[in-house]
């Protein structure tokens, strides 16, 4: 394959991920209970899968965005009931970050908008092509987390 080739396959590439996230986040968006941004359930479905705690730079570093930006996500979050933030014990300086009981149900909430939206998606486009594009999408990812 030439150089021209492969630069415009991966151009091409990364053109329909970036669609495909625009889209995505809109849907997303349309459907969230009221007051809900995606990055607020991104937030708080990390937290319910990690069911720990984590300081703000370890999750503005999970989701590859600054610490202003996740200490703003946070913000809003904790002033919904949705988070508890803490003075973590060991180091007064640093935060520590858990899910409270109403952002589980908020969660749940949210989960339970998205899935009709989700599950429609993947049975129009197939469970076995669906199946076969996720190994592609974790390894690239992966790739693109080695290179940060």
């Amino acid at each position: 394959m030439s150089d021209e080739t492969r630069n415009a396959l991966a151009v091409a590439l990364f053109s329909e991920i970036l669609t495909n996230d625009q889209l995505i986040r809109n849907r997303l968006s349309r459907v969230l209970p009221k007051g809900m941004e995606v990055s607020h359930f991104s937030v708080l479905n990390h937290l319910a899968h990690l069911n720990d705690e984590r300081s703000p730079a370890q999750l503005a570093k999970n989701f590859h965005v600054t610490r202003g930006a996740m200490t703003n996500t946070l913000s809003k979050l904790e002033l919904a009931g949705y988070v508890h933030i803490r003075p973590d014990w060991d180091d007064a300086r640093r935060k520590k970050v858990a899910i409270s009981p109403a952002g589980r149900t908020a969660r749940e909430a949210a989960i339970s908008a998205i899935a009709p939206m989700i599950s429609e998606m993947v049975a129009d486009l197939g469970e076995d092509k669906v199946r076969a594009t996720l190994p592609v999408m974790r390894e690239l990812r992966g790739r693109l987390e080695a290179k940060e």
